[in-house]
């Protein structure tokens, strides 16, 4: 069986390299190439992909949004993360939004021809460094994730306040209330306020019923 892979990249050489390195192959068929989420998700409803190669950081949709609606409008599709971004946030916002795989763009070859095989299979592929990770981190934190001050700022935070009354009523700096937010946000691989109440509500993080 022949797959057919959309190769997602805002850089053109990494695109135009991809699509040669994996053309080498008898099995796969490169049926598109996009620059970014939204390109992916027009291109993938025409051309109907099997595996879809997903880089993370791109202007315009990045390619976690662009994966949770290509696992909501075309679940048979199967995502592959292909990306030099390895932080905690990254692989987690990933893989909860339903990516099947996720590799570094370091990877040897043939390890990746193997990871498209097995992900065009029903597998889960994941780098090493990766499963490493995610073995000690549950992909849904728990409120034990976080230090009794991330707890408490979260909890403030929820309520509506902002960074600058959560510091007075702490009697901190507002830079330390930001460093608080920021280990907030990895933790729950967000990156705003607003997304990290909502997770933490959905959750069950808040003990406040904000």
């Amino acid at each position: 069986m022949t797959l057919r892979l959309l190769i997602v990249d805002d850089h053109p050489l990494v695109r135009e390299g991809l699509t040669t390195m994996l053309g080498s192959q008898d099995d796969f068929t490169v049926v598109g190439a996009a620059v970014n989420g939204a390109d992916a998700l027009r291109q993938a409803a025409l051309c109907h992909p099997d595996v879809v190669l997903m880089d993370l950081r791109m202007p315009g949709q990045d390619g976690v949004s662009a994966t949770a609606e290509l696992r909501r409008t075309l679940p048979g599709i199967r995502v592959l993360v292909l990306t030099t971004y390895d932080s905690d946030a990254d692989i987690l916002r990933a893989i909860e939004a339903g990516a099947v795989g996720y590799l570094l763009k370091d990877v040897p070859h043939q390890e990746l021809f193997a990871a498209i095989r097995g992900v065009a299979r029903g597998e889960r592929r994941l780098a090493s460094a990766v499963a490493e990770r995610l073995m000690h981190r549950s992909v849904s934190p728990s409120l034990e994730t976080l230090t009794p001050r991330e707890q408490e700022v979260l909890e403030l935070v929820g309520e509506g306040l902002s960074n600058k009354r959560v510091a007075a009523q702490l009697g901190v700096s507002d830079q330390t209330v930001k460093a608080h937010l920021l280990r907030v946000f990895d933790k729950l691989g967000v990156d705003s306020r607003t997304a990290a109440v909502l997770i933490a509500q959905k959750r069950g993080l808040l003990r406040r019923g904000s």
